[in-house]
């Protein structure tokens, strides 16, 4: 058999097991035997393009292979489940940038017989690497909070300044396309790689990191866009349908995102949103009402039916094993126990379902948020851990919140609600949580692991 019929064979089939892999990871139950499937698909489509004759030297090769395999793994053992958005948010960024390789590496070695559309599809490329590169470094510093705090950054002029650098890389780009040949042609490209950097730069810094999960589903679909365009260049199949893949499940997940934060999908390609509407919020009315572990114990012990909120809190105090066992001690105890679950719960989509996954809780467990709602005004207790911005009633009653118009989980409707905080902080969004201030609700303060190990001792000493 003709090689280039194998490898077209194999892609096929690579793309069939590419799209099978994306099906069975929509549901918790399916995912891991999707990811499965579509690491093989990728795995055979690798091999069989190794076998191209076109492919002349391995030596190189083996050599990026071997360096990514040793940074992949030291940074998948080393990075905790509180950092996986960083993460995530990283690898979308060296995505971003071998596309933006790639389109180098075609002009550079094929300069003198490029025509203008060939040259367009390389300046296409480049841009959307580079812009992915930096705005996801950009997005991992602030969520990271290192060299940049995680807090919008604006200043007077900013869109007038990003309007410029948009323009600078749309002309150098045209410019680089009708004159690739000429000895200008690499400072147009050096040109718009600049600009477009810039652009990733100044399109990220204006989005506070309560906004992040929604920039990294964005940035998913860039790279995407960006391995599609990589795959036009180099003729590449294969390259094209996985890259059209990945963007659009990029640009899917984020409009279930701006959804589920209230943002507008335009403001988000725009760069900057996420500002808070003009006036003032609604005075906090109320007092903050402490509760130890003992008094929480005799509330959980009473109750026939128990709804958990999890949060970014869990993953930090890395609770989920305990609360598990709670779940357990409460099971026993005669009670229903489920988890509530809100789409943007932690800082990735997924974030909490896979952080309870890790403690072996079931997923019948968990439950969205549209079908826990309709239920909580029949719960005895809500807990919430680490959750805040989420189940925060002001969404819905203040319409000065910058939350105004977030769907949440409607925990404020329980008999009674209790909240495991560290201390008495505002949420990620910076906004004050009413609900902490209601009269059904106690705050349980300290660490979320060690409280709720003092309530299953408590369960068990009974």
């Amino acid at each position: 058999m003709n090689i280039s019929i194998l490898i077209n064979i194999v892609y096929i089939l690579a793309a069939i097991a590419f799209i099978l892999g994306f099906k069975l990871m929509s549901s918790p139950e399916s995912a891991r035997k999707g990811n499965l499937i579509s690491g093989i698909g990728m795995l055979s489509a690798i091999i069989v393009t190794l076998m191209d004759a076109q492919v002349q030297r391995y030596d190189f090769i083996l050599i990026g292979l071997l360096a990514g395999s040793v940074v992949g793994l030291i940074l998948a053992y080393r990075t905790p489940m509180t950092g996986m958005p960083q993460m995530v948010g990283l690898l979308n960024g060296f995505g971003g940038l071998a596309s933006f390789l790639v389109a180098w590496a075609e002009f550079h070695a094929h300069k003198h017989h490029l025509t203008t559309s060939g040259a367009a599809i390389i300046w296409l490329t480049a841009i959307i690497g580079a812009v992915t590169f930096t705005g996801s470094v950009i997005a991992w510093a602030k969520l990271e909070e290192k060299f940049i705090s995680g807090k919008p950054i604006t200043y007077k002029g900013q869109q007038i300044v990003t309007t410029i650098v948009g323009l600078g890389m749309l002309v150098s780009g045209a410019l680089f396309a009708m004159q690739v040949q000429s000895e200008h042609g690499y400072l147009y490209f050096a040109a718009f790689t600049f600009f477009s950097m810039a652009l990733g730069v100044l399109l990220t810094i204006p989005i506070g990191g309560a906004d992040m999960p929604v920039v990294i589903c964005l940035l998913n679909s860039y790279s995407g866009m960006a391995a599609c365009a990589s795959g036009f260049i180099i003729q590449n199949n294969l390259l094209i349908v996985a890259g059209a893949l990945v963007g659009a499940s990029g640009i899917i997940l984020t409009l279930i995102m701006c959804k589920a934060m209230n943002r507008s999908i335009a403001n988000v390609f725009l760069g900057g949103f996420g500002a808070p509407p003009s006036g003032s919020s609604a005075e906090v009315v109320g007092e903050l009402k402490e509760v130890k572990a003992d008094d929480a114990y005799l509330m959980l012990e009473a109750a026939n039916k128990v709804v958990i909120v999890p949060g970014y809190g869990l993953a930090v105090s890395q609770a989920q094993h305990a609360v598990r066992e709670l779940m357990e001690a409460l099971e026993k105890n005669g009670a229903e126990v489920s988890f509530a679950i809100h789409p943007v719960a932690g800082r990735m989509p997924g974030h909490m379902n896979v952080l309870l996954a890790e403690a072996n809780v079931s997923y019948d467990a968990m439950v969205e948020m549209d079908s826990i709602n309709p239920q909580m005004e029949n719960v005895d207790v809500c807990m919430i851990i680490g959750a805040n911005d989420v189940v925060n009633p002001a969404a819905q009653e203040d319409k000065n919140s910058p939350l105004w118009g977030m769907p949440i989980i409607e925990a404020y409707k329980a008999r009674t609600v209790i909240v495991m905080k560290r201390g008495k902080g505002k949420g990620f969004a910076g906004v004050e949580n009413i609900l902490f201030f209601r009269n059904n609700c106690r705050m349980l303060y300290g660490d979320a692991k060690a409280s709720l190990q003092n309530l299953i001792a408590a369960f068990k000493g009974a």
